[in-house]
Protein backbone atom coordinates (compact mmCIF):
# COMPACT_ATOMS: atom_id res chain seq x y z
CA UNK A 1 0.00 0.00 0.00
CA UNK A 2 1.15 3.58 -0.87
CA UNK A 3 2.40 5.98 2.52
CA UNK A 4 0.04 8.15 3.20
CA UNK A 5 1.48 10.96 4.57
CA UNK A 6 -1.40 13.56 4.76
CA UNK A 7 -5.15 13.35 5.44
CA UNK A 8 -7.48 16.09 4.78
CA UNK A 9 -11.06 15.50 6.43
CA UNK A 10 -13.37 18.14 5.45
CA UNK A 11 -16.23 19.09 8.09
CA UNK A 12 -19.50 20.60 8.21
CA UNK A 13 -19.95 19.90 11.75
CA UNK A 14 -22.63 17.22 11.57
CA UNK A 15 -22.40 13.84 12.99
CA UNK A 16 -21.67 12.00 9.94
CA UNK A 17 -18.07 14.20 9.57
CA UNK A 18 -17.38 13.36 13.43
CA UNK A 19 -18.08 9.89 12.74
CA UNK A 20 -15.82 10.32 9.98
CA UNK A 21 -13.49 12.63 11.69
CA UNK A 22 -13.05 9.74 13.93
CA UNK A 23 -12.20 7.59 11.09
CA UNK A 24 -9.58 9.86 9.96
CA UNK A 25 -7.73 10.28 13.29
CA UNK A 26 -7.37 6.70 13.77
CA UNK A 27 -6.03 6.31 10.00
CA UNK A 28 -3.83 9.39 10.76
CA UNK A 29 -2.72 7.71 14.43
CA UNK A 30 -1.66 4.04 12.62
CA UNK A 31 -0.19 5.70 9.48
CA UNK A 32 1.59 8.14 11.45
CA UNK A 33 0.19 11.05 8.50
CA UNK A 34 -0.58 14.81 9.46
CA UNK A 35 -4.15 15.12 9.59
CA UNK A 36 -6.05 18.37 8.09
CA UNK A 37 -9.39 19.68 9.34
CA UNK A 38 -10.75 21.86 6.97
CA UNK A 39 -13.93 23.50 6.95
CA UNK A 40 -15.44 25.15 4.04
CA UNK A 41 -18.03 27.86 4.79
CA UNK A 42 -21.00 29.12 2.09
CA UNK A 43 -20.52 32.45 0.69
CA UNK A 44 -21.98 35.03 3.00
CA UNK A 45 -25.64 34.61 2.64
CA UNK A 46 -28.28 37.32 1.63
CA UNK A 47 -31.07 38.07 3.58
CA UNK A 48 -34.24 39.02 1.39
CA UNK A 49 -36.79 41.45 3.11
CA UNK A 50 -37.50 45.18 1.35
CA UNK A 51 -34.49 44.93 -0.65
CA UNK A 52 -31.23 41.91 -0.29
CA UNK A 53 -28.97 43.07 2.63
CA UNK A 54 -25.91 40.06 3.47
CA UNK A 55 -25.70 39.05 6.66
CA UNK A 56 -22.86 40.10 8.96
CA UNK A 57 -19.77 38.66 7.47
CA UNK A 58 -17.60 39.47 10.17
CA UNK A 59 -19.99 37.41 12.21
CA UNK A 60 -20.61 34.36 10.24
CA UNK A 61 -17.43 33.63 9.72
CA UNK A 62 -15.94 34.24 12.95
CA UNK A 63 -18.72 31.58 14.39
CA UNK A 64 -17.34 29.07 11.76
CA UNK A 65 -13.83 29.65 12.81
CA UNK A 66 -14.52 29.52 16.52
CA UNK A 67 -16.86 26.12 15.75
CA UNK A 68 -13.66 24.55 14.28
CA UNK A 69 -11.27 25.93 16.84
CA UNK A 70 -13.60 23.76 19.36
CA UNK A 71 -13.92 20.91 16.93
CA UNK A 72 -11.91 18.30 19.69
CA UNK A 73 -9.80 16.08 18.16
CA UNK A 74 -10.14 12.35 19.01
CA UNK A 75 -6.60 11.77 19.53
CA UNK A 76 -4.41 13.53 20.86
CA UNK A 77 -1.66 12.22 19.44
CA UNK A 78 -2.04 12.83 15.67
CA UNK A 79 -0.45 15.92 14.33
CA UNK A 80 -3.54 17.98 13.39
CA UNK A 81 -3.78 21.40 11.73
CA UNK A 82 -7.10 22.85 11.15
CA UNK A 83 -8.33 25.22 8.08
CA UNK A 84 -10.60 27.53 6.97
CA UNK A 85 -11.79 28.69 3.62
CA UNK A 86 -15.03 30.00 2.08
CA UNK A 87 -16.91 29.07 -0.99
CA UNK A 88 -18.14 26.47 -2.44
CA UNK A 89 -17.28 23.26 -0.68
CA UNK A 90 -16.38 20.86 -3.37
CA UNK A 91 -14.09 23.13 -4.95
CA UNK A 92 -12.95 24.20 -2.41
CA UNK A 93 -11.75 20.75 -1.15
CA UNK A 94 -10.55 19.93 -4.24
CA UNK A 95 -8.21 22.20 -4.21
CA UNK A 96 -6.78 22.30 -0.44
CA UNK A 97 -6.30 18.43 -1.45
CA UNK A 98 -4.11 19.80 -4.37
CA UNK A 99 -2.53 22.32 -2.52
CA UNK A 100 -1.97 20.03 0.88
CA UNK A 101 -0.63 16.44 -2.05
CA UNK A 102 -3.26 14.68 0.10
CA UNK A 103 -2.77 11.29 -0.15
CA UNK A 104 -6.44 10.33 1.40
CA UNK A 105 -9.52 12.22 2.05
CA UNK A 106 -11.75 11.02 4.76
CA UNK A 107 -15.47 12.48 5.19
CA UNK A 108 -18.84 11.72 5.30
CA UNK A 109 -21.72 11.68 3.36
CA UNK A 110 -25.34 11.82 3.42
CA UNK A 111 -25.44 8.07 1.23
CA UNK A 112 -28.42 9.67 -0.98
CA UNK A 113 -29.67 8.12 -3.77
CA UNK A 114 -31.74 8.79 -6.55
CA UNK A 115 -33.89 12.06 -6.46
CA UNK A 116 -32.83 12.91 -3.58
CA UNK A 117 -29.04 13.23 -4.45
CA UNK A 118 -30.33 14.80 -7.88
CA UNK A 119 -31.98 17.56 -5.93
CA UNK A 120 -29.41 18.00 -3.35
CA UNK A 121 -26.54 17.61 -5.28
CA UNK A 122 -23.36 15.24 -3.45
CA UNK A 123 -20.22 17.06 -2.02
CA UNK A 124 -19.01 13.82 -1.14
CA UNK A 125 -19.70 12.57 -5.08
CA UNK A 126 -18.08 16.08 -6.34
CA UNK A 127 -14.99 15.36 -4.67
CA UNK A 128 -15.11 11.20 -5.49
CA UNK A 129 -15.30 12.19 -9.26
CA UNK A 130 -12.65 14.53 -9.42
CA UNK A 131 -10.01 14.43 -6.33
CA UNK A 132 -6.56 13.67 -7.03
CA UNK A 133 -5.95 11.12 -4.21
CA UNK A 134 -8.75 8.27 -2.93
CA UNK A 135 -11.55 9.48 -1.20
CA UNK A 136 -13.12 7.23 1.84
CA UNK A 137 -16.61 8.25 2.31
CA UNK A 138 -18.32 7.20 5.78
CA UNK A 139 -22.39 6.56 5.63
CA UNK A 140 -24.34 7.80 8.01
CA UNK A 141 -25.39 6.17 10.10
CA UNK A 142 -22.85 3.36 10.38
CA UNK A 143 -24.67 -0.12 10.43
CA UNK A 144 -24.87 -1.15 14.62
CA UNK A 145 -22.00 -3.86 13.79
CA UNK A 146 -19.82 -1.44 12.44
CA UNK A 147 -17.36 0.49 14.99
CA UNK A 148 -14.85 2.86 14.41
CA UNK A 149 -11.52 2.15 15.94
CA UNK A 150 -10.46 4.01 19.37
CA UNK A 151 -7.34 5.45 20.55
CA UNK A 152 -5.80 4.13 22.88
CA UNK A 153 -5.78 6.77 24.75
CA UNK A 154 -9.21 7.41 24.52
CA UNK A 155 -9.85 3.62 26.84
CA UNK A 156 -9.30 3.42 30.42
CA UNK A 157 -6.09 1.30 31.49
CA UNK A 158 -7.56 -2.02 32.19
CA UNK A 159 -8.92 -2.00 28.24
CA UNK A 160 -5.46 -1.98 27.04
CA UNK A 161 -4.21 -4.88 29.27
Amino acid sequence: MAPIHTILHPTDFSERSVTALQMACALARDYGSRLVVLHVAPPVPLVYGEGVMPVDSPAYFRESKEELARLPLPCDSVRAERRFETGDAAVEILCAAKELQADLIVMGTHGRSGLGRLLMGSTAEKVLRQAPCPVLTIKMPLPESATVPVCPEALPREALA
